[in-house]
């Protein structure tokens, strides 16, 4: 096995000290000649920094800790996809962990990441602000993704969300002062959710359902304001985040409210549930039932119908977290907001 070129030996090459070929690698001061020879030397020989060597000198392990709500989820597949291109191409090693939506686990995980001295962190949240604090004061910088954490009580919440849907739109509201000052990448929800109701109403659906899981009061709060006042409460469901749980919450509301004519699914697995629960009731999409769903997951084509999708890009998304977390030790990052796409397929159709 070939061995492989040390900083002794680009700096024997280039007639330079160590301290030298340091220096030029980690971008400090060296003349013109000097840097282009040491440069030139290292790109012939290969040579490649220590990333071992170079964070044991720091006192970090290196690498990018990514915690997600579930990993069997294709979104979040899709958003792990993205965090490890940025990464492989910046030579960062990904540790990924899976929290089950459970904020206790969330917390418990991210103190083995503390204890294992990684410091950099892109995170879908399930706890709240709390949570989170100890992270913070340990100096672990943290990027948030796909959503924020929730706020110290409902109220709270609804009007953060409130806040965060208006500003997209360069309207300003009072909001309770946020906790945290972390940086996110998440999807343009009220963009998305605002036009698949539109398309819906120019359907002549007039009863229109949501159906939601953890971590989507954005989407939630973002339907109640494109269905407009007065809001019909029952027709607003929640899972738990389980598949069996979504399907309950599918199958609650189709039976509740045999009156309904449209759903919009918060989330691919909420979107699953609707289909198999319509399908276990014999109610036919789109004749009996028009179904959107957020998150367009290759399944979504392979339906009968294919489903109509608010498309967010997951792999984008994931992309642009690790852009962030690696850059923010030169600059304070800023929060990215990512456009969402309706895409329309044959699970909709005009009110009968």
């Amino acid at each position: 096995m070939e061995r492989r070129a040390t900083i002794k030996d680009v700096a024997e090459a280039a007639g330079v000290g160590v301290a030298t070929v340091s220096r030029v690698l980690s971008g400090g001061s060296a003349s013109a000649a000097t840097r282009e020879r040491v440069l030139a030397v290292a790109a012939q020989l290969d040579y490649r920094p220590s990333a071992l060597g170079r964070n044991l000198r720091q006192r970090r392990t290196g690498g990018i800790g990514l915690l997600v709500p579930d990993l069997t989820d294709t979104f979040y597949g899709q958003l792990s996809e993205g965090v490890l291109a940025c990464a492989r191409s910046a030579g960062e090693p990904v540790v990924i962990g899976s929290t089950g939506g459970d904020p206790e686990q969330e917390a418990d995980l991210v103190g083995m990441l503390l204890e294992q001295s990684v410091d950099r962190l892109i995170a879908v949240p399930s706890g709240d602000a709390d949570t989170w604090s100890p992270a913070l004061r340990a100096g672990m910088t943290v990027v948030f993704a796909d959503r924020l954490p929730l706020q110290s009580s409902p109220e709270d919440v609804r009007a953060a969300a409130v806040a965060d849907l208006m500003a997209l739109d360069g309207l300003s509201a009072a909001a309770p002062a946020r906790p945290l000052d972390i940086p996110a990448v998440v999807a343009d929800d009220r963009a998305g959710i605002r036009t698949a109701v539109r398309y819906l109403r120019g359907l002549g659906h007039k009863r229109i359902a949501f159906l939601g899981g953890p971590g989507q009061e954005s989407r939630v709060n973002a339907f109640r304001e494109a269905v407009g006042a007065p809001v019909d409460e029952e027709l607003v469901v929640f899972g738990t985040g389980s598949r069996d749980s979504a399907y309950a919450a599918a199958s609650g509301l189709f039976q509740s409210r045999p009156d309904l004519s449209a759903v919009v699914a918060g989330g691919n697995v909420l979107g699953e549930a609707a289909v198999l629960a319509a399908r276990e009731l014999d109610l036919r999409v789109p004749r009996d039932v028009s179904l959107v769903m957020y998150d367009d997951v290759p399944w979504a084509e392979l339906c009968s119908p294919p489903l109509t999708v608010i498309a967010q890009p997951g792999r984008d998304m994931g992309y642009r977290a690790a852009e962030l977390v690696l850059r923010a030790g030169t600059r304070k990052p800023r929060s990215v907001v990512l456009p969402t796409e309706l895409i329309i397929r044959g699970s909709c159709g005009p009110h009968r």
